[in-house]
Parts: C-alpha cells; sequence; structure tokens
C-alpha cells in the first residue's frame, strides 16, 4: 500500500505541469485584477478562494477556475494519486508561484499578502 507521503512525491511532478500551464491560462483580466485587487488567494487545497466580501461576480468568477482546476486535478490523478493529492500539491506549487502583492491562505487559516520573502506552507509541501 502506498503512503501519502509517496504519492504526493508521485502527485509532485504531475501537478508542477499543470499548475504552470493552469496559472498562465488562468490570468485572464477580471482574473488577474481580483488577484492584484488582493479580493481572491491561492489555498493550500489548490483552490481558489475569496478572501473579504464575495459579490456575485466574484463567486462565479471563483467557482469557475475551481471547477477547471478540479477537473484537471480529476484527469491528472489517473496516473496513481488521488484528487485530493492532486489538488494538496497544486496548492503547494500554486502558492509558491505567487507574487509579491498576492494574496495566498497560510497553513494557520489567516489571509496572507506575499512578499519578497517565500510564502508559508504546509509542512508536508514538497
Amino acid at each position: 500500500m502506498k503512503t501519502f507521503g509517496t504519492l504526493t512525491l508521485i502527485a509532485a511532478g504531475a501537478a508542477m505541469a499543470l499548475t504552470s500551464g493552469m496559472a498562465l491560462a488562468q490570468r485572464d483580466p477580471a482574473y488577474q485584477a481580483a488577484r492584484t485587487a488582493g479580493q481572491v488567494g491561492e489555498q493550500p487545497d489548490g483552490y481558489l478562494g475569496i478572501v473579504g466580501a464575495a459579490t456575485p461576480t466574484l463567486r462565479a468568477l471563483v467557482n469557475n477556475i475551481n471547477i477547471q482546476r478540479k477537473a484537471k486535478y480529476t484527469a491528472s490523478a489517473a496516473a496513481g494519486a488521488t484528487v485530493e493529492q492532486m489538488a494538496f500539491t497544486s496548492g503547494c506549487n500554486l502558492i509558491l508561484q505567487t507574487v509579491p502583492g498576492e494574496k495566498y491562505l497560510s497553513p494557520n487559516g489567516e489571509w496572507k499578502t506575499r512578499t519578497a520573502a517565500q510564502p508559508e506552507r504546509d509542512p508536508r509541501c514538497v
């Protein structure tokens, strides 16, 4: 039986390729404006979250992106990891790919603004 750590390593390679292309594809003007304004941020679970008040437009944008992400995690999970493991590994990478000024959810559940320093990530991130 494979352990979570082993499967996380398996998922890491697939997720790195997945997240780099996914992050670029999601940089449409509305998404980029919401990131820049600090209205949305990356979460450790691999999904985009709303920081603060949620408008219907913002909620629709985030839901659409998260549906696309889940579909990609599900397709990639066929390589031997679960959807949750793919999402977690992608979350680790997406948080790492944030740039200064963008939001991310820290391991303690607090929304942080990325600085020039490395973001705080879950200790299980590889």
